[in-house]
């Protein structure tokens, strides 16, 4: 008995997969929302309440430690109860995440809310990406893993617009509110309409497995199972443990992929949670000040599907790694781009292009390194140590500042990991390398 996931990777793409993905999109869209949620209104939060450079640092970094968690110590538990399920719960914990920070008395007790929202949505991410990876074709998975990514700066870009009316209508909090009344929308919408993976099932047989994946089989337009295959990888096997990524055949790709993901959202992050703080020191208005976030989001959405169109062509770690230089060099022209906003605008774009295709690689290599089994572990596990790059971006970022650093220096020595990402990332072996 042929595996059934061999005729779904060999054929095209049906309404139905395309459906599952549209969904983990707009889940991502949500979330590229939530997380820029406090770029978006820390300006204003700076000034209501006299906050310090350093202190903002760490109010941009709480959500973060939340989702550094979240991939760490939640995402695993995707691979036993299913990638949906974690979905779901991921956006509950969201919509009281963002209410609470809305009703918020205090900077600490506003860090500790981004802090649970985090969680939600780090628990979530890999789940979506897996999703994406187990759905898609083997002609276009790096296209689908594209497209669920943008998700993340088309989030950024229609959530920062909505942010500048919302902030300066209703102040602050109506953003967060904004973003619990979407989380809790998408709640029901994505229990309906969000399948679990064919390869979930095979591998976990959940009761009645067999009548849910030849539901599944039927909607995609393929021929149902007499009985359940026998699974052909070890990898994938029952009696591996989701502590095979540590094993000596994956040890040496999950520290790669780990090193090259905290390395690569240091500066991430350092530019999406400032971007706007700094246009604001310029002596550039607040609604300028998060343009500079929309335009980046903005033209991320054109990289990160021009990175999925030339992926398979190109080859996936090249692009990526090149992806990284252009990042690096962008953050640096902006850093000595001075007060003139026609430069900083159009280096944002080029920051904001690269950094989404850069981000879309990361998610296509990570989804092509690891059998079913522990997919979604090990993409937590790299998610989540990308986290930890992406707390100390922030943080680091007001520190340097609050020093006294210029931004031509700050922007050089906060850039600088890219290239040791691009070198590393080289080097990730991949599940269809290995069997070659």
């Amino acid at each position: 008995m042929e595996d059934p996931r061999a005729l779904l990777r060999r054929g095209p793409m049906s309404g139905f997969q395309i459906a599952a993905v549209t969904i983990c999109m707009i889940v991502n869209m949500l979330d590229g929302f939530d997380v820029l949620a406090t770029t978006f209104t820390g300006p204003t939060i700076a000034r209501d309440w006299a906050v310090m450079p350093t202190q903002l640092g760490l109010l941009f970094s709480a959500g973060l430690l939340g989702m550094t968690v979240g991939s760490l110590f939640i995402s695993p538990v995707a691979d036993a109860i299913g990638r949906r399920w974690l979905t779901l719960v991921g956006l509950v914990v969201i919509t009281v995440g963002m209410f609470a920070s809305s009703r918020a008395n205090g900077l600490v007790e506003l860090a500790l809310f981004r802090v649970f929202t985090g969680l939600g949505i780090g628990s979530l991410l890999s789940s979506i990406n897996t999703i994406v990876v187990e759905f898609s074709s083997t002609e276009r998975k790096e296209f689908a893993v594209s497209f669920m990514a943008v998700g993340y700066p088309i989030g950024g870009t229609i959530g920062g617009m909505i942010a500048v009316y919302l902030i300066h209508a209703f102040g602050w909090r109506s953003v967060f509110l904004f973003g619990a009344v979407c989380s809790a929308v998408l709640v029901p919408i994505a229990y309906a309409y969000l399948p679990e993976s064919l390869d979930f099932l095979l591998f976990k047989r959940p009761r009645n497995a067999l009548a849910r994946i030849n539901n599944l089989l039927t909607r995609m337009g393929q021929p149902m199972l007499d009985g359940l295959p026998e699974l052909q990888d070890p990898a994938a096997q029952p009696s591996a443990s989701i502590f095979s990524i540590f094993d000596r055949k994956f040890v040496g790709r999950t520290a790669l992929v780990c090193s090259a993901y905290f390395l690569t959202m240091l500066p991430f992050y350092f530019v999406l949670s400032w971007t706007p703080k700094v246009l604001v020191d310029e002596g550039l208005s607040l609604s300028i000040g998060i343009s500079g976030s929309i335009v980046m989001n903005a033209t991320g959405v054109v990289g990160g599907l021009l990175f999925g169109l030339l992926a398979r062509r190109s080859g996936l770690k090249r692009l990526c790694a090149l992806f990284m230089l252009l990042l690096l060099a962008s953050i640096v022209a902006f850093g000595f781009a001075g007060s003139h906003l026609l430069l900083l605008m159009i280096f944002a774009m080029a920051i904001g292009f690269s950094m989404i295709g850069t981000i879309c690689g990361l998610y296509a290599i990570i989804g092509a390194m690891y059998p079913v089994r522990i997919r979604n572990t090990g993409t937590g596990l790299a998610i989540g140590i990308g986290r930890l790059g992406a707390i100390a971006g922030p943080s680091l970022a007001g520190v340097l500042i609050g020093a006294g650093w210029s931004r031509p220096l700050y922007c050089v020595v906060l850039s600088l990991p890219l290239l040791v990402s691009a070198f590393l990332v080289r080097r990730v072996p991949l599940l269809d390398e290995a069997a070659s």
